[in-house]
């Protein structure tokens, strides 16, 4: 990138001019990552300070079995294989209520599209979870899945919103997005909720009052052109309905576990290579750059590892997922040693060490308590980046 134009977007940025697709496609064409972060550090800096935010949450996934077979996910099972599991309700209050004593404020829910799970398993297991954890908040379902629900209850996804909404739900989650561009998305998704439905769902989610993340998968066969078109359409949509919390980069994960018993469900893999530290943390600078509208840019530290993900917090990420006791999404496509929990002291103790104050949080950005940032009477102490 020419001296020029490292100039002309750093005016933009700094002026708060809104950045366009030929920007951000720019940006990602920058190998000067010093600079990029630099920047996004700025704005992350404006719009929350030296503050980290994390919550205390657990993931729960109540079933594996699924219609669809999209070709970068090894989770999925389909009915009658031998490691297809579907959780009776008693069974799945029973996992969530062990997990009262750790002080948990939120119970993070995404399932299989089970073929013959009937509409009624969904509210009612949102019901049981939260009689049994009533002061814990339930982040439950992708757009996919309300998708799902919509064909095999007969209803509109208003009314199932507002039954889910009634038997507990205070959040959708942000997956099912992917990557929202055709020309990639028809390669990589194998069911029928793409971006037009997808939208639609976190719309009427969004006028029902719930605020929703959204997600992107990158590291995959897209191009970084592919990822700029995915945040200006969210970015559209949070124009339009103010809903969007949080936008949480997700990187796209080889299938290392599910090779050991000779099945390479994650078909994606022969022709991709993981996207490198480096590129993990382009994708969030240029992500907080272009999103001049979404107050959190959140790293999952399950997917970056631990190490990147406190590099994010200086390239525009002001939030860190909490503690995970166990992720199947992932682990089930992870060889990196990446931990399956952090608890909430070794949480802070992370933020800590990237430079940064500790905030928790709940499900809807209230916080909960703050934390003392680092010692910095230690010389050793770490501290932000500096612009």
């Amino acid at each position: 990138m020419d001296a020029g134009l490292k100039r002309e977007l750093e005016e933009k940025v700094r002026s708060g001019e809104r950045l366009t697709r030929e920007d951000g496609i720019a940006l990602y064409a920058s190998d000067d990552l010093a600079w990029l972060g630099g920047l996004a550090h700025e704005v992350r800096t404006r719009k929350n300070g030296d503050v980290v935010h994390f919550n205390v949450n657990r993931h729960l996934n109540m079933t594996n079995v699924c219609t669809a077979s999209c070709a970068y996910c090894s989770f999925q099972r389909k009915p009658g294989e031998k490691d297809a599991y579907t959780m009776r309700i008693e069974e799945a209050v029973r996992l969530a209520k062990a997990m009262e004593n750790e002080n948990l404020t939120e119970l993070h829910i995404v399932n299989g599209l089970h073929p013959n799970l009937p509409w009624r398993y969904y509210p009612r297991s949102l019901s049981e979870l939260k009689k049994a954890l009533p002061n814990v908040s339930l982040k439950a379902f992708t757009a996919t899945e309300i998708h799902h629900f919509e064909t095999i209850s007969g209803m509109s996804a208003s009314d199932i919103l507002d039954e889910l909404i009634e038997a507990g739900l205070e959040s959708l989650t942000g997956g099912g997005a992917e990557i929202f561009d055709w020309e990639v998305r028809q390669h990589i998704v194998d069911h029928r909720t793409h971006w037009e439905d997808w939208s639609r769902i976190h719309r009427l989610a969004h006028e029902k009052g719930l605020k929703t993340p959204a997600t992107m998968l990158y590291g995959h066969i897209e191009e970084p052109r592919h990822r700029v078109d995915h945040v200006l359409r969210l970015r559209e949509l949070q124009d339009e309905t103010g809903g969007f919390q949080v936008f949480i980069p997700l990187r796209y994960q080889h299938d290392f576990v599910d090779m050991q018993d000779g099945k390479v469900r994650n078909r994606l893999q022969a022709r991709t290579t993981m996207a490198t530290g480096a590129e993990a943390l382009k994708t969030f600078a240029v992500s907080r750059l272009l999103f001049d509208n979404v107050p959190h840019v959140k790293v999952f530290w399950v997917m970056h590892g631990v190490q990147t993900a406190q590099l994010a917090l200086q390239h525009g990420a002001d939030d860190m997922d909490g503690s995970v006791v166990e992720y199947k999404i992932t682990h089930d496509a992870d060889n990196y040693g990446t931990p399956n929990k952090l608890t909430r002291d070794d949480l802070l103790e992370l933020i800590r060490d990237a430079g940064f104050r500790p905030v928790e949080r709940n499900t809807r950005y209230e916080i909960i308590r703050e934390y003392p940032g680092p010692d910095t009477a230690r010389r050793e102490a770490p501290q932000p980046m500096r612009f």
